[in-house]
């Protein structure tokens, strides 16, 4: 389920935190010293930024030097990570570790307490607003200044510099336009007969960031609001009643097999999937349902505990670079720089030209909206 489980977004984004985030500790016996942490004078542990630790021709050497990186749930396929990782590795001859990458936001934050001390640890996150939130006021993240930190919005960062957003999209409607004779332009439509047994999210939206997003956009196209999320739970409800949701999670694969013939998930996830399913014969569409634009951010993290401080906050470094938010536009993402790049003429432009078209200016909940939808919904969705 992974964070479950490219454009331009016109105004900013505020974060959320997931009510009721599973309560877990730290093994036992862990110790909060990294196998991995020192290399030179200077604690990268606690690096505030490069320039607090002899500047980025020390970082890199630093990084090069532990020449190990771990991260955790970034398929290969989900955003262009697959690119990313490669140059990351190619560039500064670190090994990129990747657990569970199959896993969720929550998996995330699970694991960095659960390694705690270990070289298994992971060094940096990449989680949905929510946990992003949830994980800082646990205490489990490492502040630090990317190069970039002060072009980033500031309510699309933390103030200590504990997370900051770096790509998003908007939840969109992916439909194989092979199998199905009717087209889906809207959540209303998703409720034709013609779609029984085929609709799907990608996760649990308890645990997923996708399908949260998928939830919430549902309930701003039936009635509801950023303050009330409920009718997006009851829509999926009448869905699952009248048969077309179902409980498979939507992915390249249950797609692939025919099991799931709509997908309501990130546009860029959802455009990635037609390119990959060219191949297979089927012809995957991709559209912004009319009755709700809903857009979101993921955000990166440095673990506290990170066993290879060094090359984690290198990797942040890379992805906040022009080489690292074009890599986005590769997965069809769209980067929290974008604006600037566009201005200072960096973009990748024909990158940028696959991007799914929206129009309109989105809105976005604030965090007070957010948590109580997420409370919400953590009582309701059972009910499904």
């Amino acid at each position: 389920m992974r964070k479950s489980s490219r454009g331009m977004f016109a105004a900013a984004l505020t974060g959320s935190a997931l009510a009721a985030v599973a309560a877990v500790g730290a093994a036992p016996g862990a110790s909060a010293s990294s196998p991995r942490t020192k290399h030179s004078s200077c604690n990268w542990a606690t690096a505030a930024s490069a320039s607090s630790c002899g500047g980025m021709k020390a970082l890199v050497a630093a990084a090069e030097k532990e020449g190990v990186l771990n991260t955790i749930t970034l398929p290969a396929n989900w955003a262009n990570y697959g690119t990313l990782i490669n140059e990351f590795s190619d560039k500064y001859h670190i090994k990129v570790n990747d657990a569970i990458p199959d896993g969720s936001s929550q998996d995330e934050l699970n694991a960095v307490i659960h390694e705690k001390g270990t070289s298994k640890e992971p060094d940096v996150l990449d989680v949905g607003p929510a946990f992003a939130l949830e994980g800082a006021s646990q205490g489990l993240f490492s502040p630090y200044k990317v190069v970039e930190y002060s072009e980033i919005p500031s309510n699309e960062k933390a103030p200590n510099a504990a997370w900051y957003y770096d790509y998003g999209g908007y939840v969109s409607i992916g439909y194989n336009a092979t199998a199905l004779k009717v087209a889906p332009t809207s959540f209303a439509s998703l409720g034709n007969p013609a779609y029984k047994g085929a609709i799907a999210l990608n996760g649990n939206p308890t645990q997923a960031g996708a399908a949260f997003a998928a939830v919430y956009a549902a309930a701003l196209a039936n009635g509801g609001s950023y303050s009330d999320i409920a009718p997006g739970v009851t829509y999926f409800k009448k869905l699952a009643q009248e048969g077309n949701f179902v409980t498979a999670q939507s992915d390249a694969t249950t797609i692939g097999s025919g099991q799931v013939k709509v997908s309501i998930d990130w546009d860029y996830l959802n455009a990635g999937y037609a390119a990959q399913l060219k191949s297979k014969g089927i012809d995957w569409k991709v559209v912004i349902p009319t009755d709700a634009h809903y857009a979101a951010y993921y955000a990166q993290a440095i673990s506290k505990y990170a066993p290879d401080p060094a090359a984690a906050r290198l990797w942040e470094e890379f992805l906040y670079s022009n080489e690292g938010q074009n890599g986005w536009l590769g997965g069809y993402a769209r980067p929290v720089l974008l604006n600037d790049m566009v201005h200072a003429g960096t973009v990748d432009k024909a990158e940028l030209s696959r991007i799914p078209a929206v129009s309109g200016t989105p809105t976005f909940p604030t965090q007070a909206q957010q948590k109580s939808a997420a409370a919400v919904l953590l009582k309701l969705w059972p009910s499904v």
